[in-house]
C-alpha cells in the first residue's frame, strides 16, 4: 500500500509550518495513531522544540562533511520502525553530500512507497516552477527547490497562512531567529512588500492546485457536466461596436460572486480573411486586461459551435452574447443569427444576450457583406453586359443554324462570366437574365418571340439561367476574396516595411509616419505634441518647395493619445484603408509609450546609482553599530571598575580594544553621515576621468603594502575610468585586505589592470583556498564570513559595501576562479575616453 503525503506550505520562513505540523502529529497520536519524528529542524525556535516532546523519535543518520558531523534523514531506520506516520520536515531540503539521495523529498518518497505516511514542510519559495518569480520578488536564489510534479502528486496540501505584519511582528519579537539577525532580516527578506507578495503567490499556486485536483477528478470520474464551483463568465467578442458595452456587463456579472473569472473570446473563422477590425480588438483586449479578465482568440469555421467548446472547455457557467444587428429583412433571408444557435449548443451554460446602440443600426451587418469592388467597376460591368451583350447577340444571329444552339448557349455563359469578373454579382446577375431572354428571342423558335413552343426549350432556358446565375455568383465570390487576399497582402507588406526600418535602426516615429505617407500616398503627414510637429513626412514635388505641402487639405486626423495627433493631408482618404490607419496608430502609440518609458528609465539612473550606494550602507550599519560600541564599552567599563585591579598589559590591551573598536565605529558613523547627505541630495556621487594606477597607488598606501605583500602588474595604456576617486579607493582597499586575510603566509597578492572593448578592468589575485560556487555570492551578502573570527577581522561588510560602491558608479564587481587555486576579485569600470565619444 502506498503511504499518504501531507504538505504543509508556507509563504515564507516562521509562518508556523513546522509548529502546525507537530500540532497534527499529536492530534493524531492522541487518536491512537502510531506517529514517529524522523527529523525535525526547530531552528532555535522554542515553541517549535517543545512540541517534539511527548512523540517517538527515531534517531538521525550522522554524516561526517567537511570536519563537521551532520545529522540527516535515516530513511533505512524508519523503514524498520515501520510507523504509521512519520514526521520529516523541510520537503526541498538537499541532503548531506554522500546520502542515499540528494534531496529529501526522495528520502520521503521511499518512505511512501513502503507504505509509510508522511507529514512535511515546504515553502513557496522551494518550488520550481516559482523559482525565477520568487528571485525577482525577493532579490535571493532559491537552490533547493522541489519540482511542482512532485509537489501536486501530495494527497493533501494545507496553507499555513498569517498576515505579513503580524510575520513581521513575531520576527521582531525574537520568535523567528537569533537577535543578531533581526535586523538584517526585516530590511531584507522580510520587508513588508515581499512578505505580502510571497502571501499572494502561495494562495495563487494553491487556488491552481485546487482547480487542478477539480479537473482531475472530473477526469477520472468521466463527469462531463458543468459543476458551478465559481462563475466563469465568457463574453463573444466580434470586433464590433458593442464589445466595450459586453465586457462592461460581463465583468458585473463575474463580480456578483467571490473569485469569479472574466474569459473574453474573439472567434476567427479558419478562411483567413480579416473581418474585424484589429484597433477596435486591441482596444478590447486592453479593456480586458484592466477588469482583470483574460483575453483569447480561436479559429473555427462554426462561430456558434467554437464558442460553445471554448466555454465547456474552461467550464464557463455564463456565456454573454450581444443582440443581432440584423434587421428584419435580413433575418428572415438568412435566418436569426449565431445566437439562436448559440442558445441551442449551450446545453447547462446560461446565455445572456445583451442589448446595445449597434443592435438597432440598419445596413450591413459586417464589412465582408458590403462591396469590395468600387462603384466604377459596377457600373463597367453593366455597360460590358449590354454592350457586350448586344455585339455577341448581333454576331451570333449572323451565324444562327438549327444546329448552332448549344455554342450560343457556351456563347452567352462566357459572357456572364467576364461581366461577374469586371464588375462582381449584379452585374453578372443583369447579364444572366438578358442573355436569357436573348436566347429565347433570336434562337428559339418561334423566332422573334418571347413564347417557346416546346416544353423541352423551356425547360432548357430555365436551367441556362440558373446555371449562369451559379456561375455568376461563383466568379463574384472568387472576386471577392481574390481582392481581399491581395489587399491582405499588401497591408502585410507595408507592416513588413515598416517594422523592418525600425529594425535596421531607422527612428521608430520617423519610419512610421514616412510610411504611412507612401503607403496612403498623401503629400504630407504630421505627428504633433500640443500643436507643436514632432515628425513630419512631405511628398516632394518638381513644380513646388516641400513646405508648400502644408497648406494642403486635411483628409483625416487621428488622435493617437499621450497629448499627439496625427495628421493626414493630400487627396481624399478612401474608407477602405481606414482598418490599416488603424493599426499603424497602434505602432504610433506603442512607439511613444516606449519613448517615455526610456526617458524615465533614464532619468531615474542617477538615483539608482545613489540609492545603490546608499542602501548598501544602510542595511549595514544598524547592525555593526552594535559590536563596535558594545567592545568600547565593556573596555572602558572595565577600565574604570574599581573591583578589579588591572596590571599594565591588561590595562594597555583593554585600551587598544577600545582604541580600535572606537575607530571603526567612527568609520561606520562617517559612511552612515555621507548615505544622510547622499540621500538629501547635498552629497552626490562625484563621478569624473579617473587614473586607475593612481587610486591602486593610493590603496596600497593606506594598507602599507609593499614588494612582500603584493606584486604589480599595470597597463600604463589603458584609459581613465568614469568614477568617484574615493569610492573606488574604498572598494580596492575592501578587496586587497579580503585577499590578504585569505592568503597563504609568504604568497604575493597580484594586481593587474588592462583594458577590453569600452571597459577597463581592475583585478585582485589571490592564491587562497578558493571558494566553492555556492558561496560565491555569499561574500557579498552583509554580516557574512567564511567563518567567525576575532574582532580585528572585519565586520562581514568589506565586499558587500565594494560592490555598492561600484556598482554605483555604473560598473561591476565580480568573483573568478584563480587558476592553481584562489579567488580572483574583478572590478569592471567604463572607460571615459568610449563614454565621452
Amino acid at each position: 500500500m502506498q503511504g499518504r503525503l501531507r504538505v504543509f506550505l508556507g509563504a515564507a520562513p516562521g509562518v508556523g509550518k513546522t509548529f502546525a505540523m507537530l500540532e497534527e502529529a499529536h492530534r493524531l497520536s492522541h487518536e491512537n495513531h502510531d506517529v514517529v519524528i524522523a527529523l525535525v529542524e526547530t531552528h532555535g525556535r522554542h515553541a517549535t522544540a517543545s512540541l517534539i516532546d511527548g512523540l517517538e523519535r527515531v534517531p538521525c543518520a550522522e554524516h561526517i562533511h567537511e570536519g563537521l558531523t551532520l545529522s540527516e534523514l535515516d530513511v533505512d531506520a524508519v523503514i524498520a520502525r515501520a510507523p504509521e506516520i512519520a514526521v520529516v520536515d523541510e520537503f526541498a531540503h538537499s541532503t548531506v553530500p554522500g546520502s542515499r539521495n540528494s534531496k529529501r523529498w526522495q528520502d520521503i518518497q521511499e518512505l511512501l512507497d513502503a507504505g509509510i505516511h508522511v507529514l512535511t514542510t515546504v515553502n513557496i519559495q522551494h518550488i520550481e516552477s516559482l523559482n525565477d518569480v520568487v528571485e525577482q520578488i525577493t532579490g535571493i536564489v532559491q537552490r533547493e527547490t522541489v519540482p511542482d510534479t512532485v509537489l501536486r502528486s501530495a494527497n493533501q496540501i494545507e496553507l499555513v497562512d498569517i498576515a505579513p505584519q503580524a510575520l513581521r511582528d513575531r520576527l521582531s519579537e525574537g520568535n523567528v531567529y537569533p537577535a543578531e539577525r533581526i535586523d538584517a532580516a526585516l530590511s531584507n527578506y522580510f520587508r513588508l512588500g515581499n512578505l505580502t507578495a510571497l502571501r499572494e503567490l502561495a494562495l495563487l499556486w494553491l487556488a491552481d492546485e485546487v482547480d487542478s485536483a477539480l479537473k482531475t477528478y472530473r477526469a477520472d470520474h468521466k463527469i462531463d457536466h458543468r459543476w458551478e464551483a465559481r462563475e466563469r463568465v465568457v463574453v463573444a467578442l466580434t470586433g464590433g461596436p458593442e464589445g466595450e458595452t459586453l465586457l462592461r456587463r460581463g465583468a458585473r456579472i463575474a463580480a456578483r460572486s467571490a473569485g469569479g473569472e472574466l474569459h473574453a473570446v474573439h472567434v476567427n473563422q479558419n478562411d483567413g480573411l480579416q473581418r474585424s477590425n484589429s484597433a477596435v480588438l486591441a482596444q478590447l483586449r486592453s479593456l480586458v486586461d484592466t477588469l482583470g479578465g483574460t483575453f483569447h482568440q480561436v479559429v473555427g469555421d462554426d462561430i456558434p459551435t467554437a464558442l460553445v467548446e471554448f466555454a465547456s472547455g474552461l467550464n464557463a457557467t455564463q456565456l454573454v452574447i450581444g443582440l443581432t444587428r440584423k434587421n428584419r429583412v435580413q433575418s428572415f433571408l438568412t435566418g436569426p443569427g449565431i445566437g439562436h444557435a448559440i442558445i441551442k449548443a449551450a446545453g447547462g451554460i446560461d446565455v445572456h444576450i445583451v442589448n446595445h446602440a449597434a443592435a438597432s443600426a440598419r445596413g450591413p451587418i459586417s464589412s465582408h457583406r458590403t462591396s469590395i469592388l468600387s462603384p466604377r467597376r459596377l457600373a463597367l460591368g453593366f455597360v460590358f453586359a449590354l454592350l457586350g451583350g448586344a455585339l455577341l447577340t448581333a454576331l451570333l444571329v449572323s451565324l444562327r443554324s438549327p444546329e448552332s444552339i448549344i455554342g450560343d448557349v457556351l456563347a452567352y455563359q462566357l459572357l456572364v462570366i467576364l461581366v461577374a469578373v469586371i464588375g462582381g454579382r449584379w452585374p453578372a446577375l443583369y447579364a444572366a437574365v438578358l442573355s436569357g431572354i436573348s436566347l429565347d428571342y433570336f434562337f428559339i423558335e418561334p423566332y422573334y418571340t418571347v413564347s417557346i413552343g416546346h416544353p423541352l426549350h423551356a425547360l432548357a432556358l430555365v436551367l441556362y439561367i440558373i446555371n449562369a446565375l451559379l456561375v455568376s455568383f461563383v466568379v463574384d465570390l472568387a472576386a471577392r476574396r481574390l481582392a481581399i487576399a491581395r489587399r491582405s497582402r499588401a497591408e502585410s507588406e507595408l507592416l513588413a516595411a515598416v517594422a523592418g526600418s525600425v529594425f535596421r535602426g531607422d527612428d521608430a516615429l520617423t519610419a512610421l509616419v514616412s510610411q504611412t505617407r507612401e503607403a496612403f500616398s498623401l503629400s504630407s503627414v504630421e505627428l504633433l505634441n500640443d500643436g507643436k510637429i514632432v515628425v513630419s513626412s512631405v511628398a516632394e514635388h518638381a513644380d513646388q518647395p516641400q513646405p508648400a505641402s502644408f497648406t494642403d487639405p486635411i483628409v483625416e486626423r487621428c488622435d493617437v493619445g499621450y497629448g499627439c495627433e496625427l495628421v493626414l493631408r493630400g487627396q481624399q482618404f478612401e474608407a477602405s484603408n481606414q482598418r490599416m490607419l488603424s493599426a499603424i496608430i497602434v505602432q504610433i502609440q506603442a512607439v511613444i509609450e516606449h519613448q517615455e518609458l526610456e526617458e524615465t528609465a533614464q532619468s531615474i539612473k542617477p538615483l539608482e546609482r545613489n540609492d545603490q550606494v546608499r542602501s548598501a550602507l544602510l542595511s549595514a550599519v544598524s547592525h555593526d553599530l552594535r559590536r563596535p560600541l558594545a567592545a568600547a564599552v565593556a573596555s572602558v567599563t572595565a577600565l574604570n571598575s574599581r573591583d578589579v585591579e588591572w596590571d599594565d598589559n591588561d590595562r594597555d590591551e583593554l585600551l587598544d580594544t577600545a582604541e580600535v573598536s572606537l575607530a571603526t565605529l567612527t568609520d561606520l558613523v562617517t559612511n552612515l553621515l555621507d548615505t544622510t547627505r547622499l540621500q538629501a541630495g547635498v552629497l552626490a556621487l562625484s563621478v569624473r576621468p579617473v587614473d586607475a594606477d593612481d587610486v591602486i597607488g593610493a590603496a596600497l598606501d593606506e594598507l602599507e603594502f609593499g614588494p612582500s605583500d603584493v606584486t604589480l602588474d599595470l597597463d600604463e595604456s589603458i584609459s581613465p575610468v568614469l568614477a568617484d576617486s574615493s569610492l573606488l579607493q574604498r572598494a580596492v582597499v575592501n578587496v586587497l585586505t579580503n585577499a590578504k586575510r585569505y592568503s597563504p603566509a609568504g604568497s604575493l597578492i597580484r594586481v593587474t589592470t588592462s583594458g577590453i572593448h569600452d571597459r577597463v578592468e581592475i583585478r585582485v589575485i589571490d592564491h587562497g583556498p578558493g571558494l566553492s560556487p555556492e558561496k560565491k555570492n555569499q561574500v557579498f551578502v552583509p554580516f557574512q564570513r567564511l567563518g567567525d573570527v576575532d574582532n580585528t577581522t572585519g565586520l562581514g561588510l568589506g565586499l558587500a559595501l565594494s560592490r555598492g560602491f561600484v556598482e554605483g558608479m555604473g560598473g561591476s564587481l565580480d568573483i573568478e576562479d584563480t587558476p592553481g587555486g584562489g579567488v580572483t576579485m574583478v572590478i569592471s569600470l567604463q572607460c571615459f575616453n568610449e563614454l565621452s565619444e
